[in-house]
């Protein structure tokens, strides 16, 4: 089997389900986008070497891949004729708290934020900040779909913890790494 199938040259793709759409589609985008924010995740893992973070960033990605094949199936393709479901996982409260309960974790080994934080630090912190902001993207990406096609509020919520999450880890990782954070401080201009 070959990876081209030509399909595209047109500038259309198929969503999961079958329904032909532009490239340009909001649906595509939004699932793109979560595409790339599970490759900057990918970066940020391979300058880290904590195995505790690196198994929660695969799940991680386990779960981004998750969230691109629902955002990427219309609702009305999310059930089969059959009645049951055309995709074997969602999201779910479970997903959401489990990004809770790790933030909570990694807090309470933080200094409380006093300032806004520069994003940056070591190799690691930089890659968790930018997948912050793609996090961020992707979730304001499937708000203005679901503006127009209805979008399950979990893979919202879902991102919008996790883009918490990245922020509270990059802050980790700088602590484990003895990298000092840099602070936006309007006093100090």
């Amino acid at each position: 089997m070959k990876i081209y199938t030509k399909t595209g040259d047109k500038g259309e793709t198929a969503l999961y389900g079958g329904t032909r759409v532009s490239k340009a589609s909001a649906r595509v985008e939004s699932y793109g986008t979560i595409d790339e924010l599970n490759s900057f995740i990918g970066i940020a893992k391979s300058h880290i070497e904590d195995a505790e973070v690196l198994g929660q960033l695969k799940k991680i990605q386990f779960d981004l891949f998750t969230v691109g094949s629902e955002a990427a199936t219309p609702v009305d393709k999310l059930m089969l004729a059959n009645g049951k479901s055309r995709l074997s996982l969602i999201i779910s409260d479970t997903e959401i708290e489990e990004l809770e309960n790790w933030m909570d974790a990694f807090e309470e080994k933080l200094e409380p934020l006093q300032f806004f934080i520069l994003p940056g630090g070591g190799k690691s912190a930089t890659f968790l900040h930018a997948a912050r902001t793609i996090c961020r993207r992707a979730e304001r990406s499937l708000v203005f779909l679901n503006e127009s096609e209805e979008v399950r509020p979990e893979l919202i919520k879902y991102l919008n913890r996790l883009s918490d999450y990245l922020f509270v880890l990059a802050r980790y990782v700088s602590k484990l790494n003895n990298e000092p954070e840099e602070y936006w401080n309007p006093n100090e201009r």
